[in-house]
């Protein structure tokens, strides 16, 4: 099934922005709303000047000889001379050291790889993707910085721990910690904060979006660290909670409206949110069209039992939530929609960057951001044909 959503996806063609849904057939209709790998009317990945870092197909999921350590635990320690993490490798709870550890560029691109290639072959989850669900835990794992108080962030991987793994906004995000559950044991001197955050770069890349620079050096701590409620966004609010919630992060309006193109993936459950619905017809693919349907669709209010929310005149198959709405009736807000509706490309620049800040946020790191690395896509490594 993977094989074949795989080459669906490529075979598709790109249609223009002037392209509606509501004037397909009915028989296209019915594919884009069922296929395994959804529709996408936009845009080819944008290139980077960053260097890539390539690793052969074996050991794509375990390591190669004499690095394989499934029952170990590891502690960040220090980095070595380019900025990369040393992990002291600790044989189970009778602590014997059994070195020092030394991962390579080559050693991160491997654990990306086991997720994309596990992304590929477990495509039965919601719309055919864990893609949009491994994003959100990267996201939800970082957006609960407090720049004031220095806390939070995706340092610390604290979501794994009561009370944050119960807060309302993580509802449904056990599905992404549980599908990187394996990758972890066959590579057990990564650490969550590391795993979870490296996980949201490969979703954006594998659903054809931009190149996320992204660096390692985040540790995992306890409970004790764990962040109060209330620090994620809350979709039932306006433009002031969108300010409120960001702001405290450190971000400006534009970057506020770039980080919520991140809802051109996935959808919303109501045994989670309690919404219901995708914001795109392309829930799989990474585009622009989050800010061309605010722009150019006409929004209703839905007319069911769940909380407000808004759906499409034309289809009554998309939806959007207040906080969506809130972009587009808030005038400063609303120039950067119609700027990133008109240009995908300065989308996806401005979307590499503020994803990139947003995972950084509050970590300690030893490195420079001058030793962020770049990573190759399996299809760019033709590791899935």
């Amino acid at each position: 099934m993977a094989t074949t959503a795989r080459a669906l996806m490529k075979a598709l063609p790109r249609a223009t922005s002037s392209v509606r849904y509501a004037s397909r057939s009915p028989a296209a209709k019915q594919f884009f709303q069922q296929a395994r790998r959804n529709y996408s009317s936009e845009s080819s990945r944008s290139s980077s000047n960053a260097k890539y870092y390539y690793a052969a197909g074996a050991g794509v999921v375990a390591f190669s000889a004499g690095y394989l350590f499934s029952n170990y635990n590891s502690d960040i320690v220090k980095t070595n001379s380019v900025g990369l993490p040393e992990t002291h490798i600790k044989q189970g709870s009778g602590g014997q050291a059994l070195g020092l550890f030394k991962p390579t560029t080559e050693d991160y691109q491997k654990v990306y790889n086991a997720i994309a290639k596990k992304l590929w072959e477990e495509d039965k989850y919601d719309d055919g993707s864990y893609g949009p669900v491994l994003l959100r835990l990267a996201w939800h794992a970082s957006g609960t910085y407090d720049a004031a108080t220095g806390t939070g962030g995706s340092n610390g991987a604290t979501m794994r721990h009561a009370p944050e793994a119960g807060h309302g906004a993580n509802a449904g995000l056990k599905h992404a910690r549980d599908f990187l559950e394996p990758i972890k044991e066959a590579f057990p001197w990564i650490s969550y904060s590391d795993l979870w955050t490296l996980a949201g770069v490969c979703a954006v890349q594998e659903m054809q979006g931009p190149t996320i620079p992204w660096r390692p050096g985040r540790q995992d701590r306890d409970n004790s660290q764990c962040t109060p409620d209330g620090r994620l966004p809350d979709g039932s609010k306006a433009h002031d909670h969108i300010r409120a919630i960001f702001g405290r992060m450190g971000f400006n309006d534009q970057e506020m409206v770039a980080l919520s193109g991140a809802h051109a993936l996935g959808r919303c459950h109501e045994d989670r949110s309690g919404f219901d619905g995708p914001w795109t017809f392309s829930p799989t693919v990474l585009t622009n069209d989050y800010y061309k349907l605010l722009m150019e669709e006409k929004w209703g209010w839905r007319k069911w039992v769940g909380p407000k929310q808004y759906q499409d005149v034309a289809t009554k198959s998309l939806m959007m939530l207040p906080t969506d709405m809130a972009l587009i009736n808030d005038d400063k807000f609303r120039e950067w929609v119609k700027v990133y509706a008109d240009d995908s490309e300065k989308f996806f620049k401005d979307f590499s960057d503020v994803v990139c800040k947003l995972f950084e946020l509050g970590v300690p790191f030893q490195s420079l951001p001058t030793d962020r690395l770049s990573f190759k896509t399996f299809d760019e490594q033709a590791l899935g044909q």
